[in-house]
């Protein structure tokens, strides 16, 4: 994790807006959600699982900035994957660094899980089954944000 701010929005104590894109597949009957590693070339939470993300760029909708992470880091196209639910922000504190968030989740399905390719944010990703996402070393309140767009 980084001693400085990952975002020149980002400020200690002061709340920073970001999107969690939970990406999920159907398999075998169920629900898997795409779940990426942070990179040690991202500034905050590396080696901690997580979902597709990102900071909300000035000017832009949370949910415009969740496509272009999207697009980003899955380098999937517009016409392979959908918004499935857009769930209420969230807030969240990370009281060891003294860092506040407003997370706001989006769930997105694809039929195409194959074309998955991840950026340098990732050092590694998988498809898991969503209750994992208890269990798995994530950032900060990543089990609740996928609570709210889940739908289950």
């Amino acid at each position: 994790m980084a001693d400085r701010p990952a975002h020149e929005s980002e400020v200690p104590g002061s709340p920073t807006d970001v999107v969690t894109c939970f990406l999920v597949r159907r398999d075998r009957g169920g629900i898997e959600v795409f779940v990426v590693r942070r990179s040690e070339r991202v500034r905050t939470y590396r080696g901690h699982w997580g979902a597709i993300s990102g900071y909300v760029e000035a000017g832009i909708n949370p949910l415009d900035q969740a496509y272009t992470e999207m697009r980003e880091e899955t380098r999937l196209t517009r016409d392979e994957f959908r918004l499935v639910r857009r769930g209420a922000p969230l807030p969240v504190r990370d009281a060891d660094h003294d860092l506040s968030w407003t997370v706001h989740p989006f769930l997105f399905e694809t039929d195409v899980p194959d074309h998955v390719r991840t950026d340098w944010e990732a050092a590694e990703a998988r498809w898991v089954d969503p209750a994992e996402l208890l269990t798995l070393p994530t950032v900060p309140a990543l089990a609740a944000a996928y609570a709210l767009v889940d739908g289950r």
